[in-house]
């Protein structure tokens, strides 16, 4: 049967594609083998599913992926006291039970991506929470800056007011000094009925 292109890539089919490749690689399979093998259940190309994953996928799993890749390398070491011996009719077996054993672990994969997908987002939802909360904060503490400057413009602007005042008042208080000893200073005389002035001792 023919593949068809399908360009519309639901969630559940980026979540079939995820837990594909993390299976293959996990298993010491190629990706090449992941994307074939979802390519037959999706009814899509090798490529397009290489080029979702790549293009869509693959930055989303980057922690589960070298988690993949260190199980892989677990299972690599621990193959000698794992492995099971090749029989002739292994092939036969394998071919007619697989189909089951994948279909199983398919789902329980998912169900785990599903639930590390669903952590991801509550993490997500929360750090949005902070950001959201530390912006208010910062607008907060812009606003209380700007109200501090302004105050600390009329608090200056109220200190050369007070200083204007003051030397105002200290020039008021000289002024009045200096006529009242004009006034005492003042000479009074009197005129004499001969017409003579006659100072007049104060």
């Amino acid at each position: 049967m023919p593949k068809v292109r399908q360009d519309a890539w639901s969630h559940e089919d980026d979540l079939l594609l995820a837990e594909t490749v993390l299976r293959h690689i996990r298993e010491g399979s190629t990706q090449l083998k992941a994307f074939d093998e979802v390519g037959d259940v999706l009814n899509r190309t090798s490529a397009a599913c290489g080029f979702r994953w790549n293009a869509e996928i693959r930055q989303k799993y980057e922690q589960a992926v070298e988690l993949a890749k260190k199980q892989r390398k677990e299972k690599k070491r621990n193959e000698a006291s794992f492995a099971q011996p090749v029989m002739t009719a292994q092939p036969k077996v394998t071919k007619s039970s697989a189909p089951p054993k994948k279909r199983q672990e398919t789902v329980t994969n998912l169900s785990q991506v599903i639930s590390y997908l669903e952590t991801l987002q509550d993490n997500d939802h929360k750090q949005t929470t902070l950001n959201e909360e530390l912006q208010k904060l910062e607008e907060e503490n812009q606003t209380l800056i700007q109200t501090n400057q302004k105050l600390q413009s009329q608090l200056d602007s109220l200190k050369e007011d007070y200083q204007a005042f003051i030397s105002i008042m200290d020039r008021a208080r000289k002024m009045t000094m200096f006529e009242e000893q004009e006034i005492v200073n003042k000479p009074f005389f009197r005129m004499e009925k001969n017409g003579n002035l006659e100072h007049l001792a104060k």
